[in-house]
């Protein structure tokens, strides 16, 4: 009997013990924010008190690295008290910073040398008050995700990420997936330990911004425990300025014991033994999505990637300069300008970027902060060109800053000391080349346009002289008999049609053995714009009236038209672009609305609410569309993003509501291939929005939403809308036809400049392989760091110096040396290094004293 009581004893305390266990569950909690969301000065001091009066709590910080600059001003004392506590850095420590980038970017929208650049400037300004701080885990209270990260974090030194953002989805969230911890795999293979959304983790019900993961619920850590999942963890990052403390109290909510832990213990302690099978994260995993289409969003978008393309283009002619003219490279104001491009990258600014006072709303601030960028690296670019050149208005020099050589045509205005009759261009050799004239006209002066040659990453000079130019044949428009427009070029011969509002009716790829890429049996029209005037009837197009085509430019080296027409009675311009050579053809619209227009999904302020997962939004086939039906069969969709290039997966692009959110984001090119792969069509875009596709709907470009947006705001038109999109038809896949390489050429244009340098041409730095981009050159101090990303397949690659070094060593983004190059002399003088680069991996060399 005795026996038998001690066994049910035995028995029932296991049980209770293996209860007990199974309650158990870890969270993160701790503040998000900084001094440009949200940042009351109090919280310093906040947050030291009460990690003091609550020993068992821990917090992970991602708050703006600014924030630091002036909590040191402000509260000194609460400042040295935070310092304190932060100083211990072990597994130990109670304070992990988990996200330094400088401006808490989304990272899918913007480019990977911005991504790189947000996180290398963040820890400098972290380390400039916190020296022990170190950087082992990545998490976000936002979607700040892409799926190039995990080599981007370990080469800053992270050995763990999160991709979880449980209390923040209004932007979006992270596919659902496995029961616990994964080898997030990234698209060059590199892999960090990971832990993910669990395929548990359901989306709230009761909400449309969180996750059952935010407050470790007992149905969210039941769930996880009946999913496998050895160690549940859920995760708050609380907006700085709220006064709870501990988020979830002490720990024990509902029967759970939930224990506050850093990112860091949790992965090296906690969870330190637990399966992580590989997980290959595609860029379609990431469930984002902003209010793509609105005026607002769209013009945040198109300042940033051009203040990006502009800086990096200013860093490699200072870099040139400083090899070739002996300058000093201009290392202060490349740190300002960068500073304020990364500021207007901050999520926010995306998100909510009509919040702030008038004048200084996130929007306001973007424009500042863009122009005074654009200004810096303007002036950088002028300095450099004097630097490089001596003024004489008789030559023109051409600037190539990527690692590529390129034969493109180029524009420069006429000196007035020229005529417009009898001028010609001649290259260094004397020898003429192919040009055309513009006529001025209203406030544009005349221009002169020509084929330009230019070296990769360096320059060549061409000579203005009256001469008589001899006739030729080449690109040219003419006015078919049933009033369409032929355009030709050697590359493509296109038809307009406007009786129909100017769609394109024809596109025919010449050296493509005549491939018609237009599909003339869809109900929609090839770059037609259609959309739903939700006030006005329903939906509308360009093609509901005629439209009137002028000839700006009639060859022989470029054809350009003007196909006025309009959409809802609102005039809209399309100036298409063609040019001798040239695979891309350029389209810039213009629609000069006048009033705001509701465009979209109609939906009415009062039956907005925040909760509700059907938003008018999400939905862009409502939205003003330009149409591109294609003449491809079975076709198939890839899309670039930072550093990686995803064939998707999806159906088609549409979703209604928030639980149910698809990645339609085209970062910078969307690719349609057809006909087993054998043609394709890329569009460009000049910044980052969505786009349309499905099975039974065309390939399709957002081009306007006005209505109800995020927070019950209405996104309104204020002013003319103008976007440069691009079309590119191709054979075989993106990949086979150099879609990256068009891609960085229409990041980084051909830089045009009166001048005459020293030397005739000159090339900095050449790899001429059209796989391989030189994301950036620039100077620290006399090293110059020169970083590769490769489109291609893995392979070893040879990049040509023109100027000498004393060590050439690859290395990784925190600085560490990975390997140490050999440099080959080569007969011509040049010198080489020879190197492997993976897949869509990027590769950061550091040349040591590098010098002409």
């Amino acid at each position: 009997m005795k026996f038998k009581f001690t066994l049910i004893v035995l028995i029932t305390v296991c049980w209770f013990a293996l209860n007990a266990s199974a309650q158990t569950a870890w969270y993160i909690d701790g503040y998000h924010g900084g001094v440009w969301g949200h940042y009351p000065d109090w919280n310093t001091r906040f947050m030291a008190d009460m990690l003091k009066k609550n020993p068992d709590w821990k917090i992970n910080i991602e708050l703006e690295p600014e924030t630091w600059d002036r909590v040191q001003v402000v509260d000194p004392a609460a400042y040295a008290d935070f310092k304190a506590l932060f100083a211990d850095q072990s597994l130990a420590g109670r304070i992990e910073y988990v996200n330094p980038a400088y401006a808490q970017s989304y990272n899918y929208n913007i480019s990977g040398e911005s991504i790189i650049r947000q996180f290398g400037y963040g820890i400098k300004k972290i380390r400039a008050h916190f020296p022990e701080a170190v950087f082992t885990s990545y998490s976000s209270e936002e979607p700040c995700f892409t799926s190039a990260l995990p080599q981007i974090l370990t080469s800053f030194g992270f050995k763990y990420a999160s991709l979880k953002n449980p209390n923040t989805c209004f932007g979006g969230y992270t596919r659902a997936h496995g029961s616990g911890l994964v080898n997030w795999i990234g698209p060059d293979g590199t892999g960090i330990i990971t832990s993910p959304r669990y395929a548990v983790e359901r989306l709230s019900s009761k909400s449309t911004w969180q996750t059952i993961a935010w407050d470790n619920s007992a149905n969210y850590i039941k769930a996880a425990y009946d999913n496998s999942v050895k160690h549940p963890i859920g995760m708050t990052l609380q907006d700085a300025g709220w006064k709870g403390g501990p988020f979830i109290g002490n720990g024990e909510k509902n029967g759970i014991k939930s224990t506050y832990t850093t990112w860091r213990n949790y992965f090296a302690n906690v969870a330190k033994d637990d399966p992580h099978p590989d997980w290959k994260v595609s860029q379609e995993d990431m469930l984002v999505n902003l209010v793509w289409g609105s005026q607002v969003t769209q013009r945040i978008a198109q300042r940033v990637r051009a203040t990006e393309n502009k800086i990096i283009q200013s860093e490699k002619l200072a870099s040139m300069a400083k090899v070739y003219a002996g300058s000093t490279y201009p290392q202060a104001d490349f740190d300002a300008a960068w500073r304020t491009l990364l500021l207007s990258q901050h999520h926010d600014c995306w998100i909510v970027p009509y919040n702030g006072k008038p004048g200084n709303t996130w929007a306001d601030k973007v424009n500042n902060w863009t122009t005074f960028t654009d200004n810096k690296s303007d002036s950088i670019i002028r300095a450099a060109g004097t630097l490089l050149s001596k003024n004489d208005e008789d030559y023109i020099t051409v600037y190539n800053t990527t690692g590529i050589n390129r034969t493109e045509v180029v524009y420069t205005n006429l000196p007035s000391k020229f005529s417009t009759k009898n001028i010609g261009v001649f290259d260094s050799d004397g020898r003429p080349v192919a040009s055309q004239l513009t006529a001025a006209h209203d406030s544009t002066p005349a221009k002169i346009a020509f084929k330009a040659v230019a070296p990769s990453m360096g320059y060549a000079f061409y000579q203005l002289k009256e001469a008589n130019k001899p006739g030729i044949s080449g690109a040219h428009v003419k006015l078919l008999a049933n009033g369409n427009y032929q355009l030709d070029t050697d590359l493509y011969s296109i038809i307009i049609d406007p009786a129909h509002g100017g769609i394109i009716k024809s596109i025919i790829a010449r050296k493509l053995g005549d491939k018609e890429f237009v599909d003339k049996n869809n109900a929609r029209s090839f770059n037609e714009l259609r959309g739903n005037f939700y006030n006005d009837g329903g939906f509308k197009s360009t093609k509901d009236n005629s439209a009137k085509v002028d000839i700006v430019e009639n060859g022989p080296i470029s054809v350009k038209v003007a196909i006025r027409g309009t959409i809802n009675g609102t005039n809209c311009t399309q100036f298409i672009t063609l040019s001798q050579g040239e695979p891309r053809i350029d389209i810039h619209l213009n629609i000069n609305w006048k009033e705001n227009v509701g465009i979209g999904e109609g939906t009415k302020p009062d039956t907005y609410k925040w909760e509700l997962p059907a938003k008018p939004f999400y939905d862009d086939r409502n939205k003003l569309l330009t149409m591109f039906p294609l003449n491809l069969k079975h076709q198939k969709v890839y899309k670039n993003a930072p550093f990686d290039v995803t064939e998707s997966k999806l159906d088609n692009t549409f979703y209604t509501r928030w639980d149910s959110i698809k990645n339609n984001v085209i970062h910078t090119w969307v690719d349609v291939t057809g006909d087993n792969e054998k043609y394709g069509m890329a569009l460009l875009t000049d910044h980052t929005t969505s786009y349309a596709h499905g099975k039974d709907f065309p390939l399709a470009l957002n081009i306007q939403y006005s209505g109800m947006g995020l927070w019950g705001k209405n996104y309104t038109i204020q002013g003319p809308t103008e976007i440069h999109y691009a079309l590119i038809p191709h054979s075989g896949k993106w990949d086979k036809a150099g879609i990256w390489a068009d891609a960085t050429k229409w990041n980084e244009p051909l830089i045009v400049s009166q001048g005459h340098p020293s030397v005739k041409s000159n090339s900095l730095i050449s790899i001429n392989d059209p796989d391989i981009e030189v994301t950036s050159v620039q100077f620290d101090q006399n090293d110059m760091l020169i970083r590769l990303f490769n489109a291609g397949v893995t392979r070893e690659i040879t990049t040509v110096l023109n100027f000498n070094a004393d060590t050439a060593e690859l290395v990784e983004l925190e600085g560490r040396v990975k390997q140490v190059l050999q440099i080959d002399k080569q007969n011509n003088g040049m010198n080489a290094l020879k190197f492997s680069i993976p897949r869509f991996g990027i590769r950061t060399i550091r040349l040591i004293n590098a010098r002409k």
